[in-house]
């Protein structure tokens, strides 16, 4: 085929989602950008393929904390996405996903509650309630609500999104963990680390089995969880003082 065709560009594009989802995300970036090249080259400027290419590009950048490049390349996926399907398409929601998640991390909490309700609102439409992409989108409309101080709402929303991936994936699949765990970080900003501790185990066996345990996100939910044991001993060590001068209830 060449090293120019839509196929090798395919092969790239797919082998850098495998080493992006590793972890690896020196290791991906190349391959991203020479899948966007080739499509770049043989394709329409607005081609949906070359905006997939960007939107993964656009990913990486994201999860290596370039803001600014990662805005750039979903603001462009978009475009083209609005441009050719209209705004009512499933990639349209991709896009404005993506762009809520983005701005969520950097603070423009308003403006991310918009994109992240519009996405919601056209998966819920096109592809149902009990969608794995819906249920994406619910999620991270609970992540906004979580950080705004609605503890009440996020919790709704992360247990119809936990709901909804354990019925499409199974109990095992690394999206439940991203629920589990947020979950699990609500109950302990609530104070609640007993409760909370149950979710993060459950997202940490899924992480190690999936994903291994060095992965990123295994690592930060071993963090997380050794926070929780190491709260619940000074709380258990407390009590156990405090019934000793106090005497027993």
């Amino acid at each position: 085929l060449g090293t120019d065709h839509p196929e090798t560009a395919l092969s790239l594009n797919n082998l850098a989602r495998l080493l992006h989802d590793q972890g690896d995300y020196v290791g991906a970036k190349p391959y991203l950008e020479r899948a966007l090249a080739i499509r770049e080259k043989l394709l329409e400027p607005d081609h949906p393929e070359t905006a997939y290419s960007l939107n993964n590009l656009a990913r990486l950048l994201h999860d290596q904390g370039d803001y600014g490049g990662a805005k750039a390349y979903y603001e462009r996926a978009l475009a083209i996405w609005r441009n050719r399907y209209g705004p009512d398409h499933p990639a349209t929601a991709l896009g404005l996903n993506n762009l809520a998640r983005l701005l969520h991390d950097q603070g423009d909490y308003g403006q991310a509650k918009a994109y992240a309700e519009q996405s919601l609102a056209i998966r819920e439409k096109v592809l149902g309630a009990n969608h794995p992409d819906t249920a994406t989108s619910l999620h991270n409309l609970a992540l906004l609500l979580h950080d705004q101080g609605d503890f009440d709402r996020a919790k709704d929303y992360y247990e119809q999104t936990l709901t909804v991936f354990e019925k499409v994936w199974g109990p095992d699949h690394p999206d439940n963990a991203y629920s589990l765990n947020n979950l699990a970080i609500l109950l302990l900003d609530e104070g609640d680390y007993s409760g909370a501790k149950p979710y993060l185990e459950r997202a940490l066996a899924i992480r190690e089995t999936v994903l291994g345990p060095d992965h990123p996100e295994t690592k930060v939910t071993r963090d997380n969880l050794a926070i929780i044991e190491q709260e619940l001993q000074k709380s258990t060590s407390l009590i156990n003082k405090l019934t000793k001068f106090f005497g027993k209830s």
